[in-house]
Protein backbone atom coordinates (compact mmCIF):
# COMPACT_ATOMS: atom_id res chain seq x y z
CA UNK A 1 0.00 0.00 0.00
CA UNK A 2 0.87 3.37 -0.78
CA UNK A 3 2.47 5.76 1.98
CA UNK A 4 -0.89 8.06 2.43
CA UNK A 5 -0.55 11.68 1.63
CA UNK A 6 -1.02 14.57 4.01
CA UNK A 7 -4.85 15.08 4.71
CA UNK A 8 -4.46 17.88 3.06
CA UNK A 9 -3.44 17.43 -0.33
CA UNK A 10 -5.07 14.08 -0.38
CA UNK A 11 -8.14 16.40 -0.32
CA UNK A 12 -6.52 18.55 -3.62
CA UNK A 13 -5.39 15.48 -5.22
CA UNK A 14 -7.21 15.00 -8.94
CA UNK A 15 -5.47 11.93 -10.48
CA UNK A 16 -2.33 10.00 -10.50
CA UNK A 17 -0.27 9.57 -13.82
CA UNK A 18 2.40 7.12 -13.82
CA UNK A 19 5.44 6.99 -16.41
CA UNK A 20 8.62 4.69 -15.56
CA UNK A 21 11.87 6.53 -14.68
CA UNK A 22 13.63 4.81 -17.23
CA UNK A 23 13.09 5.28 -21.24
CA UNK A 24 10.34 3.02 -22.37
CA UNK A 25 11.51 -0.06 -24.29
CA UNK A 26 9.72 -3.17 -25.09
CA UNK A 27 13.58 -4.96 -24.51
CA UNK A 28 14.50 -2.97 -20.91
CA UNK A 29 14.28 -4.68 -17.67
CA UNK A 30 11.61 -3.67 -15.73
CA UNK A 31 12.14 -0.63 -13.74
CA UNK A 32 11.89 -0.37 -9.86
CA UNK A 33 10.56 3.02 -9.31
CA UNK A 34 7.90 4.81 -11.63
CA UNK A 35 7.06 8.67 -11.70
CA UNK A 36 3.89 9.52 -10.24
CA UNK A 37 2.62 12.92 -11.31
CA UNK A 38 -0.63 14.23 -9.07
CA UNK A 39 -2.59 17.32 -10.47
CA UNK A 40 -4.28 19.64 -7.90
CA UNK A 41 -6.99 22.28 -7.10
CA UNK A 42 -4.52 25.19 -6.01
CA UNK A 43 -5.05 27.13 -3.47
CA UNK A 44 -2.88 27.80 0.29
CA UNK A 45 -1.49 24.03 0.23
CA UNK A 46 -0.99 23.70 -3.23
CA UNK A 47 0.33 25.51 -6.22
CA UNK A 48 0.53 23.13 -9.01
CA UNK A 49 1.22 20.03 -10.20
CA UNK A 50 3.31 17.37 -7.85
CA UNK A 51 5.94 14.02 -8.65
CA UNK A 52 7.02 11.51 -6.63
CA UNK A 53 8.47 8.41 -6.79
CA UNK A 54 6.98 4.89 -6.50
CA UNK A 55 8.81 2.41 -4.97
CA UNK A 56 7.24 -0.80 -6.96
CA UNK A 57 8.30 -2.84 -4.26
CA UNK A 58 6.23 -1.97 -1.28
CA UNK A 59 4.34 1.29 -3.16
CA UNK A 60 5.81 4.01 -1.11
CA UNK A 61 5.58 7.50 -2.60
CA UNK A 62 8.42 9.05 -1.92
CA UNK A 63 10.39 12.77 -2.72
CA UNK A 64 7.57 14.94 -3.19
CA UNK A 65 8.50 18.03 -5.81
CA UNK A 66 6.92 20.71 -7.66
CA UNK A 67 7.39 20.67 -11.01
CA UNK A 68 4.98 22.91 -12.72
CA UNK A 69 3.48 26.30 -11.08
CA UNK A 70 -0.25 26.48 -12.90
CA UNK A 71 -3.73 27.32 -11.82
CA UNK A 72 -5.61 24.11 -11.13
CA UNK A 73 -4.42 21.52 -13.09
CA UNK A 74 -7.30 19.19 -12.05
CA UNK A 75 -6.59 16.37 -14.42
CA UNK A 76 -4.00 15.53 -16.34
CA UNK A 77 -3.10 12.91 -19.24
CA UNK A 78 0.37 11.41 -20.67
CA UNK A 79 0.64 11.00 -24.56
CA UNK A 80 1.05 7.72 -25.68
CA UNK A 81 5.24 8.11 -26.47
CA UNK A 82 5.47 9.51 -23.09
CA UNK A 83 6.88 12.94 -24.26
CA UNK A 84 4.37 15.22 -23.45
CA UNK A 85 1.88 15.93 -20.48
CA UNK A 86 -1.15 18.07 -20.49
CA UNK A 87 -2.97 19.09 -17.97
CA UNK A 88 -6.79 20.67 -17.72
CA UNK A 89 -6.65 24.94 -16.06
CA UNK A 90 -10.21 24.11 -14.24
CA UNK A 91 -10.79 28.06 -14.56
CA UNK A 92 -13.55 30.23 -15.60
CA UNK A 93 -12.18 32.62 -17.41
CA UNK A 94 -8.67 32.45 -19.27
CA UNK A 95 -7.00 35.53 -21.03
CA UNK A 96 -10.27 37.82 -20.19
CA UNK A 97 -12.46 35.54 -21.63
CA UNK A 98 -14.92 32.71 -20.11
CA UNK A 99 -13.12 29.81 -20.92
CA UNK A 100 -10.55 27.40 -19.35
CA UNK A 101 -7.69 26.27 -21.10
CA UNK A 102 -5.65 23.10 -21.21
CA UNK A 103 -1.59 23.51 -20.82
CA UNK A 104 1.14 21.43 -22.62
CA UNK A 105 4.13 20.34 -20.83
CA UNK A 106 7.60 18.14 -22.39
CA UNK A 107 8.24 15.37 -20.02
CA UNK A 108 11.55 14.37 -19.26
CA UNK A 109 11.89 10.56 -18.98
CA UNK A 110 15.30 10.71 -17.11
CA UNK A 111 14.84 13.31 -14.26
CA UNK A 112 10.78 13.59 -15.18
CA UNK A 113 11.24 17.53 -15.38
CA UNK A 114 8.40 19.31 -16.99
CA UNK A 115 8.55 22.08 -19.37
CA UNK A 116 6.00 24.33 -19.87
CA UNK A 117 5.21 24.49 -23.76
CA UNK A 118 2.17 26.48 -23.98
CA UNK A 119 -1.91 27.12 -23.65
CA UNK A 120 -4.67 27.11 -25.51
CA UNK A 121 -8.79 27.70 -24.30
CA UNK A 122 -11.09 25.33 -24.67
CA UNK A 123 -14.15 27.03 -25.28
CA UNK A 124 -15.54 26.84 -21.95
CA UNK A 125 -15.50 27.25 -18.48
CA UNK A 126 -14.47 25.00 -15.72
CA UNK A 127 -12.28 22.16 -18.21
CA UNK A 128 -12.12 19.04 -16.07
CA UNK A 129 -10.87 16.12 -18.12
CA UNK A 130 -8.37 15.92 -20.96
CA UNK A 131 -6.98 12.64 -22.71
CA UNK A 132 -4.66 12.33 -25.61
CA UNK A 133 -6.37 10.53 -28.84
CA UNK A 134 -5.12 6.62 -29.56
CA UNK A 135 -1.92 7.97 -32.33
CA UNK A 136 -0.97 11.28 -29.51
CA UNK A 137 -2.15 14.01 -32.42
CA UNK A 138 -5.51 15.66 -31.03
CA UNK A 139 -6.52 15.76 -27.41
CA UNK A 140 -10.06 16.37 -25.94
CA UNK A 141 -11.57 18.13 -22.86
CA UNK A 142 -14.85 18.24 -21.45
CA UNK A 143 -15.99 21.21 -19.70
CA UNK A 144 -17.41 21.13 -16.65
CA UNK A 145 -19.29 24.56 -16.13
CA UNK A 146 -19.65 25.29 -19.96
CA UNK A 147 -21.19 22.30 -20.81
CA UNK A 148 -19.24 21.80 -23.38
CA UNK A 149 -16.57 19.50 -25.50
CA UNK A 150 -13.42 20.46 -27.97
CA UNK A 151 -10.14 18.75 -29.62
CA UNK A 152 -6.80 20.55 -29.67
CA UNK A 153 -4.51 19.38 -32.31
CA UNK A 154 -0.70 18.67 -30.77
CA UNK A 155 1.71 18.37 -33.21
CA UNK A 156 4.88 16.89 -33.15
CA UNK A 157 7.20 19.26 -30.81
CA UNK A 158 4.22 19.45 -28.44
CA UNK A 159 2.67 22.47 -29.27
CA UNK A 160 -1.26 22.76 -28.78
CA UNK A 161 -3.39 24.49 -31.74
CA UNK A 162 -6.59 26.14 -32.00
CA UNK A 163 -9.78 23.90 -31.36
CA UNK A 164 -10.63 21.89 -34.34
CA UNK A 165 -13.86 20.76 -32.82
CA UNK A 166 -16.02 22.16 -30.36
CA UNK A 167 -19.65 21.18 -29.15
CA UNK A 168 -21.85 22.55 -27.31
CA UNK A 169 -24.38 20.32 -25.08
CA UNK A 170 -28.23 21.54 -24.65
CA UNK A 171 -30.06 20.34 -22.36
CA UNK A 172 -31.31 19.51 -18.67
CA UNK A 173 -32.23 17.17 -15.62
CA UNK A 174 -34.24 15.77 -12.53
CA UNK A 175 -31.91 17.35 -10.29
CA UNK A 176 -32.40 21.51 -10.36
CA UNK A 177 -29.45 21.87 -8.33
CA UNK A 178 -27.06 19.76 -10.08
CA UNK A 179 -28.86 19.69 -13.66
CA UNK A 180 -29.96 22.85 -14.00
CA UNK A 181 -27.99 22.78 -17.74
CA UNK A 182 -25.17 20.08 -19.12
CA UNK A 183 -21.86 19.69 -17.27
CA UNK A 184 -19.49 17.36 -19.84
CA UNK A 185 -17.92 15.14 -17.07
CA UNK A 186 -15.59 13.26 -19.03
CA UNK A 187 -14.59 12.77 -22.86
CA UNK A 188 -13.33 9.21 -23.29
CA UNK A 189 -12.02 7.04 -27.47
CA UNK A 190 -12.82 3.51 -27.80
CA UNK A 191 -10.06 1.49 -29.16
CA UNK A 192 -10.27 2.06 -32.28
CA UNK A 193 -10.07 5.56 -31.87
CA UNK A 194 -13.43 6.22 -33.61
CA UNK A 195 -16.01 7.03 -31.59
CA UNK A 196 -15.94 9.95 -28.78
CA UNK A 197 -18.14 8.90 -25.48
CA UNK A 198 -18.64 12.24 -23.32
CA UNK A 199 -20.76 11.63 -20.06
CA UNK A 200 -22.71 14.66 -19.08
CA UNK A 201 -23.39 14.98 -15.46
CA UNK A 202 -26.00 17.54 -15.96
CA UNK A 203 -27.91 16.00 -18.98
CA UNK A 204 -28.42 12.34 -17.73
CA UNK A 205 -26.67 11.09 -21.07
CA UNK A 206 -23.56 9.80 -22.59
CA UNK A 207 -23.28 12.06 -26.24
CA UNK A 208 -21.83 9.69 -28.83
CA UNK A 209 -19.84 11.57 -31.87
CA UNK A 210 -17.97 9.85 -34.68
CA UNK A 211 -13.94 10.49 -34.17
CA UNK A 212 -12.15 11.74 -36.71
CA UNK A 213 -8.86 11.33 -35.99
CA UNK A 214 -7.15 12.84 -39.03
CA UNK A 215 -8.77 15.97 -38.93
CA UNK A 216 -9.66 15.84 -35.17
CA UNK A 217 -13.48 16.63 -35.16
CA UNK A 218 -16.96 15.72 -33.84
CA UNK A 219 -19.61 14.53 -35.09
CA UNK A 220 -23.03 13.14 -33.84
CA UNK A 221 -23.71 9.45 -34.23
CA UNK A 222 -26.74 7.44 -34.72
CA UNK A 223 -27.84 6.84 -32.00
CA UNK A 224 -26.32 10.23 -30.61
CA UNK A 225 -26.83 9.46 -26.87
CA UNK A 226 -27.53 6.43 -24.44
CA UNK A 227 -29.68 8.07 -21.30
CA UNK A 228 -29.43 6.92 -18.10
CA UNK A 229 -31.77 6.95 -15.16
CA UNK A 230 -32.49 10.46 -13.81
CA UNK A 231 -30.75 12.08 -11.69
CA UNK A 232 -27.97 9.20 -12.20
CA UNK A 233 -25.45 11.71 -13.92
CA UNK A 234 -22.91 9.81 -15.97
CA UNK A 235 -19.21 10.64 -15.54
CA UNK A 236 -17.01 8.30 -16.75
CA UNK A 237 -16.94 5.50 -18.84
CA UNK A 238 -14.09 2.18 -18.97
CA UNK A 239 -13.10 0.84 -22.37
CA UNK A 240 -12.01 -2.09 -21.99
CA UNK A 241 -9.96 -4.16 -25.54
CA UNK A 242 -11.27 -7.84 -25.73
CA UNK A 243 -9.81 -10.09 -28.15
CA UNK A 244 -11.90 -13.05 -27.77
CA UNK A 245 -15.79 -11.04 -28.57
CA UNK A 246 -17.16 -10.01 -31.52
CA UNK A 247 -17.40 -6.91 -33.20
CA UNK A 248 -13.49 -5.72 -33.06
CA UNK A 249 -13.79 -6.84 -29.32
CA UNK A 250 -14.14 -3.37 -27.24
CA UNK A 251 -16.35 -3.21 -24.50
CA UNK A 252 -17.09 0.25 -22.92
CA UNK A 253 -19.07 0.17 -19.75
CA UNK A 254 -20.68 3.32 -18.40
CA UNK A 255 -20.25 4.20 -15.09
CA UNK A 256 -22.63 6.89 -13.18
CA UNK A 257 -22.91 8.87 -10.13
CA UNK A 258 -24.91 6.28 -8.19
CA UNK A 259 -23.59 2.85 -9.53
CA UNK A 260 -22.99 1.39 -12.56
CA UNK A 261 -25.38 1.44 -15.38
CA UNK A 262 -27.73 -1.42 -15.61
CA UNK A 263 -26.87 -4.18 -17.80
CA UNK A 264 -23.53 -2.66 -18.62
CA UNK A 265 -24.53 -1.11 -21.88
CA UNK A 266 -21.53 -1.90 -24.20
CA UNK A 267 -21.29 1.73 -26.07
CA UNK A 268 -19.66 1.06 -28.92
CA UNK A 269 -21.96 -1.71 -29.83
CA UNK A 270 -24.56 0.93 -29.68
CA UNK A 271 -22.34 3.47 -31.42
CA UNK A 272 -22.55 0.90 -34.27
CA UNK A 273 -26.74 0.50 -34.29
CA UNK A 274 -26.53 -2.61 -32.50
CA UNK A 275 -28.08 -4.13 -29.66
CA UNK A 276 -26.14 -2.48 -26.69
Amino acid sequence: MAVPLSSALRALVALLVVLSLSTACFAAPKPEKLWVYVGTYTGKNSKGIYRFEMDLADGKLSNRELVAETTNPTFLDVSPNQRFLCAVSEVAEFKDKKTGAVSSYALDAKTGALTFINQQPTGGGGPCHVIFDKEGKHVLAANYAGGSTCVLPIGDDGKLGEATAFVQHKGSSVNKERQEGPHAHYTGLDAANRFAFVCDLGLDKVLIFKYDAKKGTLTENDPPSVSVKGGAGPRHVVCLRQQRTRHDGDRCILRCREGLYEGAANLVHIAKGRQG
